[in-house]
């Protein structure tokens, strides 16, 4: 089958040698949206006809990971290709826990981070986010500052709402102001699970890609909605459609909406100069119930790295150069976005830091590349080829577990969804997902096939431990003070609120 950066690789030869407009680039992220979710992966509702077209008239990608089974640290991945130990975000509190930005943290993307938008700026790219940003909310932190010429969104999830006394609500962000905030101008209705937010969001995104296609500049939009994400909403046309109840209304409005994207994209005569690449933060939030999505056969959710906390639904899109109906196993992250973009927009990578992302040398080869699952700074888990092994395992505490609070509903192992955090670091559990994607059947460590593997395996992850340098932690410190009280753009609306004190805090991180 054609490879992706194969098919890059050449599309570059001939695009550099004519001096044409480098291509558009498109990264539709969703937000806990789960590898299961899509009827063309499985999804027995089949109600995503438009991303199971977009994968039929595009390449699939089955074996496609995030970088972190939570989602600001997901999303830092992505947009400077590095695993986030190594760009801070993740926490030292305590020993591998996941941790991401809720009002109340201090830190935010470092400073010394290059995004994806700063470098694309090399080739003339103007670069819009549209929808949740989650990499910090204070001023130093906001999308505008690292990269991004355009925003329309918010820096939080849409959780609340609140009473503006204890905890303000979500401000949302027109460019470096604000101009409401969720629940307040920007209605969500808990009760009937209702908002025009999606369609705010599509509106946004189609009008970027009109005005940049007129004025014939490139442009890099990041769409992240976020209606999948609890608490989920929809709205009105699409309110009560789904066979799956609510979190299905939401992906079957997102699915609307990645159609009408495509469908602007052919209409302007700017689909085969424009890449376009969709998948999700990290796995469906099985604590949600029947609320949240599918991770198809695999093993747990959101929160853990197991399978279904990690894997990804992941299209690629680019008619003329991506071959219709291709499937790519390859192993790929979303840090490998960050590379490929760059490839795509002819930039060569920053050669002062370590990338995570993939460059195209591996998959020309066609060399095995390992996938690392990190909780914290702890190394969970890594994947080699169709292996799997784990040196730790840990689903949540039993004190949480306790609470009714399971990462792994209905999927209890015995051994492997352990609930105390359990070191295999000396005889590492080791799946094969061809085989057993759920990660039920643990190889038995007399075997020839064991032992093969651990010796491939090892090496790998030794290298990869000795020489990683970490970077600061930007997720330990919280204090109130610092939440949405009084953003930018708040006097001109009379929406600016009081802060406390500041009284800072080591933040928790319960998993």
């Amino acid at each position: 089958e054609e490879k992706l950066c194969t098919i890059i690789i050449c599309f570059l030869l001939a695009n550099i040698a004519s001096g044409a407009m480098p291509p558009n680039i498109i990264i539709m992220l969703m937000d806990d949206m789960g590898w299961g979710d899509l009827g063309v992966l499985g999804q027995p509702s089949k109600e995503t006809p438009n991303l199971d077209a977009m994968a039929a008239q595009g390449m699939l990608l089955p074996n496609f990971y995030t970088a972190n089974p939570l989602c600001s640290p997901s999303r830092a991945a992505l947009l400077t290709g590095r695993l986030p130990v190594r760009n801070g975000f993740y926490t030292t509190n305590a020993h591998a826990r996941n941790a991401y930005t809720p009002q109340e943290i201090v830190g935010g993307i470092s400073g010394d981070e290059i995004l994806l938008p700063e470098m694309l700026k090399k080739r003339g790219y103007v670069s819009k986010i549209v929808g949740k940003w989650h990499l910090g909310h204070r001023p130093q932190h906001l999308p505008l500052k690292h990269g991004f010429d355009e925003w329309f969104g918010a820096p939080n999830c849409h959780f609340g709402p609140y009473n503006s006394t204890d905890r303000p609500n979500i401000p949302v962000y027109n460019n470096s102001e604000m101009i409401g905030r969720y629940y307040e101008e920007f209605k969500i209705n808990r009760d009937t699970a209702e908002s025009n937010l999606t369609q705010i969001y599509l509106r946004e995104g189609l009008d970027f890609i009109l005005r940049l296609t007129q004025a014939q500049k490139p442009f890099f939009l990041y769409w992240t909605p976020d209606a999948t994400h609890g608490p989920v909403y929809a709205s009105k046309n699409f309110n009560g459609k789904s066979q799956r109840g609510r979190y299905g209304d939401a992906v079957m409005e997102l699915d609307y909406s990645v159609g009408q994207i495509l469908a602007l994209l052919k209409s302007l005569g700017i689909d085969n100069n424009t890449f376009v690449f969709f998948t999700s933060d990290n796995g469906a939030a099985l604590i949600s119930g029947p609320e949240g999505g599918s991770n198809g056969p695999f093993l747990c959710g959101k929160e853990t790295t197991f399978e279904g906390g990690m894997r990804e639904p992941a299209i690629a899109y680019w008619p003329g150069h991506i071959k219709e109906g291709a499937v790519n196993f390859q192993l790929s992250t979303v840090m490998d976005l960050f590379t490929t973009s760059l490839a795509i927009a002819g930039i060569n990578p920053p050669n002062d830091r370590m990338l995570d992302g993939l460059d195209l040398t591996p998959v020309l080869l066609k060399c095995d590349v390992p996938v690392y699952f990190y909780r914290g700074n702890e190394l969970m888990a890594v994947r080699l080829g169709q292996y799997k092994a784990h040196y730790w395992t840990w689903s949540n505490s039993w004190e949480q577990f306790k609470t009714g609070i399971d990462f792994c509903p209905g999927q209890e192992v015995p051994g492997v969804t352990t609930h105390n955090q359990t070191n295999h670091s000396l005889q590492p559990l080791i799946f094969h997902l061809g085989r057993d994607p759920g990660e039920k059947y643990p190889i038995s460590v007399l075997s020839k096939e064991y032992l093969d593997v651990l010796k491939a395996i090892t090496p790998i992850v030794q290298k990869h431990q000795r020489e990683l340098i970490p970077g600061v932690p930007q997720l330990n410190m919280c204090d109130r003070a610092v939440m949405n009280w009084a953003p930018e753009g708040c006097k001109k609306l009379g929406k600016c609120l009081k802060p406390p004190e500041s009284n800072p805090w080591k933040c928790v991180w319960p998993h």
